[in-house]
């Protein structure tokens, strides 16, 4: 993973949303404390193991978080909080009023996965995908970071040739609280035919694209000081205007050698030549898209992490997986993207640099070792599920001397 350091932003007001109360005993309380004496540093983080594999993996980061605490010396709290499907079969909300201000208080939030066909029917506002909307809304967590890098221990797991996925590392940079997913006007009318039709708002505020436009360049200057600018400026308007203020900021990164790529050939060139990107910038939903067929490349979804961060306040660290509800429960899910995500939220988060080093030294250490989930599973390693792999990168974490991914 690419090295990185504190971001900064200006701050920007939040929203506050309102919805049932949580019973009391919906919350859950752990501490731990590290073995070395009077720790000088203290966090609190809240866990959101939310549905489908959410809990098996969230159980999983929370192990290695706990341990590489210990090593580290310092000390975190975790409050375990319900959101997504959980949250509306206990109160009916996806987004309880208490699970917001728990992760508002906190020093970061770790979020599992949340969704399933057991709510797919349900009116949007009672949707689990909405809980989320809420959530990154109310944390104002606008800048979402998802690198996608190829391992050499899991080169041969990817969909395409050795030569074209061997040496991939690139880092997304997704706008996540505006454009056509919170844009309004939105929703449903008829037609002067009397037609039924649905509709959606792609717009984009200055301010908006000039603050993401600065992460992008800051965190390519710290990669390899190549950031391509995806959008659709041939067409749309909000991308005429978000392409205007991504080349009006290269002055201030010289640098920063800043290229434009349309969407559609974007997503050609990830198949055709990803090892060509080092950072991309793009907005909400193209952004969507393409991180989702970056991690692709690598061999599995299941492998990468993510990080949404704020102008103030605790980020928000998830994997980019979905709650995979055809195999909860059973022990299959790969906790790997979630334990990254955990060093991601120490590193990003915490300002926990070694930590974040210690889980991710151990990821690799236990994939050199040939332990692989299914999901990642070839002829001649291990195939073990998702506890045994857990078990396997504490092993690894509490064995192994911090060393730079």
């Amino acid at each position: 993973m690419a090295a990185s350091s504190s971001l900064q932003f200006t701050a920007t007001p939040f929203n506050q949303f309102h919805s049932k109360q949580v019973p009391k005993h919906a919350t859950k309380w752990g501490t731990i404390r590290c073995s070395a004496a009077s720790p000088s540093k203290s966090y609190n983080i809240t866990l959101l193991p939310g549905d489908g594999i959410g809990p098996e993996v969230i159980s999983v980061a929370k192990n290695a978080l706990q341990l590489v605490a210990s090593i580290e010396g310092f000390e975190v709290a975790f409050e375990e909080m319900p959101m997504g499907g959980a949250a509306l079969d206990a109160v009916g909300v996806p987004l309880p009023a208490e699970t917001l201000n728990s992760a508002k208080r906190s020093d970061a939030t770790l979020l599992g996965a949340i969704g399933g066909y057991k709510w797919d029917k349900n009116e949007k506002h009672l949707k689990p995908e909405t809980g989320l909307l809420q959530l990154r809304e109310g944390l104002q967590v606008f800048a979402n970071l998802r690198p996608a890098t190829v391992l050499p221990q899991l080169v041969d797991a990817s969909t395409l040739k050795k030569e074209v996925a061997e040496g991939v590392d690139l880092m997304v940079v997704r706008e996540l609280t505006g454009g056509i997913y919170f844009g309004k006007p939105r929703g449903f009318s008829t037609n002067e035919n009397g037609q039924e039709i649905g509709f959606n708002t792609e717009v984009y505020a200055a301010y908006e694209i000039d603050r993401i436009a600065r992460i992008a360049f800051e965190t390519a200057r710290k990669r390899r000081g190549k950031l391509c600018s995806v959008d659709k400026a041939n067409v749309l308007e909000a991308s005429m205007l978000w392409r205007k203020i991504v080349t009006a900021l290269a002055s201030e990164y010289p640098d920063v050698e800043l290229s434009h790529m349309y969407v559609d050939n974007a997503a050609m060139q990830l198949v055709r030549n990803p090892k060509q990107f080092d950072t991309i910038v793009t907005n909400n939903i193209f952004g969507d898209i393409l991180s989702d067929e970056a991690s692709m490349i690598t061999g599995s979804i299941g492998m990468l992490p993510s990080a949404s961060l704020g102008a103030a306040g605790p980020g928000l660290f998830e994997p980019i997986h979905g709650s995979a509800p055809d195999i909860a429960g059973q022990d299959k899910a790969n906790p790997l993207a979630t334990m990254l995500s955990a060093a991601m939220l120490l590193k990003y988060g915490l300002g926990e640099e070694k930590a974040a080093q210690r889980i991710e030294a151990a990821v690799l250490d236990a994939l050199n070792r040939g332990f692989r989930t299914g999901d990642i599973h070839s002829a001649g390693h291990k195939l073990v599920g998702c506890k045994e792999m857990g078990e396997e990168v504490l092993k690894s974490i509490d064995s192994k001397t911090p060393a730079a991914v």
